[in-house]
């Protein structure tokens, strides 16, 4: 790989412009409003930044222009940010797929030709038949902030009900399109929220859920929870007014539901859920296709939330799930509905007790495509649907599934497989030819000049956190013949029982080859990496482990020569940003920089605010005594401090949020940082920048256009060679 520049500047004058950059600017001072303290469990609980919290008041306008304008002005002040954001538009700029679909008469697949704001529905007759534009959302926006967010094509694949977000908010409109002459019904479905569609067998209609009781600001800028989710069926070609209730449960307005239709079409299986794990199961017969046979009686499979229960397909009565109840590592089972008590169920597909079971999908008829996570690595296989035997094995590099299409009615499924250094590679297998080997349908290159795999290095290692317990990292960088410190991004997330897979990142590609550096992704605990009992041991009282396990994955690899502090950044987003905001208090030591995007930092209130009250499976409920006690030992907010010493400076922080993340409200990101410049303002061992940068038409993540991931993505690698020791940059 050609390499343009060499030195870019000493350590030493590193660190004088750091400084520099640090005295030019003068943070705003946000107002400390004295009315919100109370004693909550006993604690005294000063809260003086809560009216950062309404999103629409003039004050917190004025505070996020006036963040906007330092935190633009010094990230624009940089020689290489032009050329930083050139070479990343050239490395976005390559053709990217999903697994085709097959729906009807026809196959769909996802496509983006390289910079396309969105990616677009294509339609094909036949794999090898020219393709065609089914649907492109880049025509409803100009700025590319309209998004597909979810689509569910009917039984006969006649129709396709599709969500689109805008401004990347989890609010959704629902549209429905006609396959044969790509055009919409007339009737748009609002308010759906958290809601899956699922069509009946005889493809005249759905069912799905919304927020019929929300009035006031739907559109992702509100901070209020979304309560009192119901269940409605839509008949095709009627008005949204029209729609059959189902279900409703107004006495436990946090609830939210997930719907199937069994693959025979006889039965609507119901998943109720409060927070992000534990279901309930309830199930009720289909009649016939007349209005009224929709006053359905639901009967329970599953009536507590004590386990995870996910559907696969059934035979007659006997439903399958995957599901982790008396398994940490989960299994398949049968529930007859006929006699749901447990007592009764069987399992063809046994827990393993060392590889967790991630998903299973019904192909063919009669198998199970099922897919494991073995020491944080994908492992594929097809087994009989009744005997759970062994079928096939499809053969996989260090790596993971990123996309999986099929369907019991059908011998052919696709796959898409992903890695550190592979954006994509997608299969194709037909079971009816079992003979026949996995086909390359597409393999997906980068458009990058001289790069090879063959030049980088993927390890796996495993080192020793806090209480002595192993956990995993794979370490990337570049094949070379001496070992030396390089600059180095350390990625962690570490909850809500994600597995933080190898797969492909075109920012983290961008830094290892900008600055010859070094990328680390530890897998903490509180993922799903080992079951349950690794997400357990990273949740609620036991949160703490997560940040002690990527501190602990810092210190291994500055004792290991990978890096030092002053090369070493820490980036992590949502959940991940929690844990960045909770290091940089606990461990300002440790790292040069760090990035936190869309991060929980209040986390005193973050069950008030949106979707947040969901989180308390995974961090505890602050309405409790003892959760409260153990939330303010670590919520970033509450625990900023002030520098007293050199060990004490908080490293160069980025933190970036969202005016439309309705999913974790920007309203954490602003008072952290109102709370962190003020302590930092006047103290003389602070040099380095705390920023804040808020993006307009923008949300969690999902749905965001290419062209402002390349803006974000140029942000953070404009900061990390303003903020970090870096010796080359090739631009």
């Amino acid at each position: 790989m050609s390499r343009s520049d060499a030195l870019v500047q000493s350590p030493t004058d590193l660190s004088r412009s750091v400084e520099e950059a640090s005295l030019r600017i003068v943070y705003p001072e946000a107002r400390k409003d004295g009315r919100f303290e109370e004693m909550i469990h006993g604690y005294k609980i000063k809260d003086v930044y809560r009216w950062l919290e309404d999103p629409d008041s003039v004050d917190t306008q004025q505070f996020v222009n006036a963040q906007n304008n330092i935190s633009q002005s010094f990230l624009e002040r940089s020689a290489e940010r032009e050329n930083i954001n050139s070479k990343l538009t050239k490395l976005w700029n390559f053709p990217k797929y999903g697994c085709p679909m097959r729906h009807g008469n026809y196959y769909y697949f996802f496509k983006n030709t390289g910079l396309q704001n969105q990616s677009v529905l294509m339609q094909q007759k036949t794999l090898e038949s020219p393709e065609s534009i089914f649907l492109d959302t880049n025509s409803i926006s100009s700025d590319g902030t309209t998004a597909i967010s979810h689509i569910k094509f009917s039984e006969d694949g006649a129709f396709m009900a599709y969500g689109l977000s805008e401004s990347g908010s989890d609010w959704n409109k629902i549209r429905i399109r006609n396959t044969k002459e790509g055009i919409d019904l007339p009737e748009i479905l609002e308010k759906v929220k958290f809601s899956n569609v699922s069509w009946t067998k005889d493809s005249k209609g759905f069912f799905y859920g919304r927020y019929t009781d929300q009035d006031g600001i739907f559109d992702g800028s509100e901070t209020k929870l979304a309560e009192n989710q119901k269940l409605y069926y839509h008949l095709l070609g009627e008005s949204p007014h029209q729609d059959i209730l189902i279900a409703e449960f107004p006495e436990h307005p946090s609830w939210r539901f997930k719907t199937d239709i069994s693959d025979c079409g006889k039965y609507l299986i119901l998943s109720i859920s409060h927070t992000v794990r534990d279901n309930m199961l309830y199930y009720a017969e289909l009649g016939s296709e007349e209005k009224n046979a929709f006053q359905l009686e639901l009967k329970p499979i599953v009536d507590k939330f004590e386990a995870d229960f996910d559907y696969i397909t059934n035979e007659g009565s006997n439903l399958y799930f995957h599901t982790n109840k008396d398994a940490p590592n989960y299994r398949v089972i049968v529930i007859d509905v006929n006699n749901p008590a447990e007592e009764h169920w069987t399992t063809p597909i046994p827990e393993h007790k060392k590889d967790v079971l991630e998903w299973a999908k019904c192909v063919d008829g009669n198998k199970l495509v099922v897919c494991y996570n073995c020491d944080v690595k994908h492992i594929l296989q097809a087994r009989d649907l009744s005997t759970g035997k062994l079928i096939r094995q499809f053969g996989l590099d260090i790596g993971s599934i990123n996309g999986i299409s099929g369907k019991k009615s059908n011998s052919e499924i696709f796959y898409g497989f992903s890695s550190f250094l592979s954006p994509g590679i997608i299969f194709y297998y037909d079971f009816a030819k079992p003979s026949e080997k996995p086909t390359v349908l597409r393999e997906i290159s980068l458009n990058l000049e001289g790069f090879s795999r063959d030049n980088y290095s993927v390890e796996q290692v495993f080192y020793k956190s806090t209480d002595d317990t192993d956990i995993p990292m794979f370490i990337v960088q570049r094949k070379r013949d001496i070992a030396e410190p390089r600059p180095c991004l350390l990625y962690g997330y570490g909850g809500f029982n994600y597995s933080l897979m190898p797969s492909f990142g075109i920012l983290s590609l961008m830094f290892m080859d900008t600055f010859d550096g070094v990328l680390a992704f530890p897998n903490l605990r509180g993922g799903g990496e080992y079951g349950m009992e690794w997400h357990n041991g990273g949740r609620m009282l036991s949160k703490q482990n997560v940040f002690n396990d990527f501190q602990a994955a810092a210190e291994f690899l500055t004792k290991n020569n990978y890096t030092t502090k002053d090369r070493l950044a820490i980036q992590g987003a949502s959940n991940g940003g929690l844990l960045v905001g909770a290091c940089i208090n606990q461990r300002p030591d440790l790292f040069g920089a760090a990035v936190a995007q869309v991060g929980v930092m209040d986390m005193l209130r973050f069950h008030k605010f949106t979707i947040g009250h969901a989180w308390c499976s995974d961090y505890g409920n602050p309405d409790e005594k003892v959760h409260f006690a153990n939330l303010i030992k670590f919520s970033p907010l509450h625990n900023v401090h002030i520098p007293l010493n050199p060990n004490q400076e908080y490293p160069s922080t980025l933190i970036l949020t969202a005016d439309h993340d309705d999913r974790v409200s920007p309203l954490h990101s602003y008072k952290f940082v109102a709370a962190l410049q003020e302590a930092v303002r006047y103290s003389e061992y602070q040099l380095n920048p705390i920023l804040l940068r808020v993006y307009t038409k923008a949300g969690h993540g999902a749905g965001k256009p290419t062209k402002m991931r390349i803006s974000e993505a140029t942000d953070i690698i404009t900061f990390f060679k303003k903020t970090l020791n870096v010796d080359c940059i090739n631009l």
